[in-house]
């Protein structure tokens, strides 16, 4: 019997790996629905290639257009159009690869149609984890994580019962680990848009650049694996061979490890509890005969003193921190403040008064989150040159 999978953010970057993946494999998978918000060329050209029986465009103007033309899967415009009319376990396993705060609300209503659910988007595991988890076992939904640090993290907990005193988060360092501070004029746009080792959208590549990325990590993996931050920690891995380090009360350490390429956690996501073979370049053992592990430079990369300043318990305070990333990240892109100044400002804005009180409390619902986004995309002008 064939495997019902649903690609959620199917035209993104993670999407299209899967895609690629299940296009040369479509005598063992049936795909049940696509989504994506607004390329509508790269959709519809998916769900020929690989017979989607579903899909949905979530831009509505796009929307309109297509709903006027006949193809042989029935086009809707948002999920819960989707689910009036399909209910129950309907697929084997999904991806939810849709990024941002906006891929929220579908990872949290696919969760009950799911199998297995192997979640991308950062966002649902930073701001609502209480929310999916919750969710995940009120249907019996498995859950894969499929980002390659906490994949590999799950993948070595699953194979040790063991208990957990540390683990290590590696980081590349990208373009800047190497870079001097004199130098500050070098800490440009152009320089952190480009990435040593991965292939990613400019968004994750600037996160990347400052470290919020890792720091967003950090906070996935307290949140997946039930730690403390003291339990977490960062290094610095310019090759990025090993994805995490994990060390036991007993004394062992496991480090885990793949080559630059999402297509190894996506397809052993996929095909989770089978033993399978990924044709990718054989590791050059030689490779790791430097692994060069170091601690974080934090006058480099400032922005990891937000770790410190997280509450131990989930609250919406992740949410202002997302947020007011995302707006910084887009004005660094548009060249309208530089890459300290996003650092600088990240840390005094989520540091204002009117913030503190959404450290005490976990998030009641995802209209909460959202209301919460659109009140710091709202007025984020005004925080912006606010006194703390």
């Amino acid at each position: 019997m064939k495997k019902k999978i649903a690609i959620l953010g199917s035209t993104g970057s993670l999407g299209k790996i899967l895609c690629n993946h299940v296009a040369k494999n479509l005598n063992i998978y049936d795909v049940r629905l696509l989504v994506a918000n607004k390329n509508s060329h790269q959709l519809l050209k998916q769900a020929k290639k690989l017979k989607a029986k579903n899909v949905i465009i979530t831009n509505n103007d796009i929307f309109k257009k297509l709903s006027r033309k006949k193809f042989k899967f029935t086009i809707f415009n948002h999920i819960d159009e989707f689910q009036k009319k399909n209910k129950g376990k309907l697929f084997d396993y999904t991806l939810a690869a849709i990024s941002g705060l906006g891929g929220l609300e579908s990872t949290f209503k696919i969760i009950k149609n799911s199998k297995i659910i192997a979640i991308a988007n950062k966002e649902s595991i930073i701001c609502a984890w209480n929310l999916i988890d919750k969710e995940l076992k009120k249907f019996n939904t498995i859950f894969i994580p499929v980002d390659s640090e906490h994949h590999t993290i799950w993948f070595g907990l699953n194979n040790r019962k063991l208990k957990i005193k540390k683990i290590y988060l590696t980081a590349s360092g990208g373009p800047f680990l190497n870079m001097k501070l004199k130098e500050k004029k070098n800490f440009t746009l152009s320089r952190a848009l480009k990435h040593p080792n991965w292939k990613m959208g400019s968004k994750i590549t600037i996160d990347s650049a400052t470290m919020m990325n890792k720091v967003f990590e950090i906070i996935e993996a307290k949140n997946i694996f039930n730690l403390k931050y003291q339990n977490l920690s960062i290094l610095t891995h310019p090759k990025s061979y090993i994805h995490s380090i994990i060390y036991y009360e007993n004394g062992l350490f496991d480090m885990v490890g793949h080559e630059t390429d999402m297509k190894i956690p996506l397809i052993n996501s996929i095909n989770f509890n089978q033993k399978i073979k990924i044709r990718t370049p054989q590791l050059n053992l030689e490779k790791l005969n430097n692994l060069n592990l170091q601690n974080i430079d934090i006058k480099k990369f400032p922005i990891t003193q937000i770790l410190k300043l997280l509450p131990n318990n989930l609250s919406l305070f992740e949410t202002v921190i997302v947020t007011v990333n995302d707006k910084l990240v887009e004005l660094f892109l548009k060249k309208k403040i530089d890459y300290f100044n996003l650092c600088k400002k990240l840390i005094e804005i989520i540091n204002l008064k009117e913030f503190s009180c959404y450290k005490k409390n976990p998030p009641k619902s995802i209209e909460e989150i959202s209301n919460l986004n659109l009140y710091i995309n709202t007025n984020f002008e005004k925080f912006m040159y606010k006194k703390s």
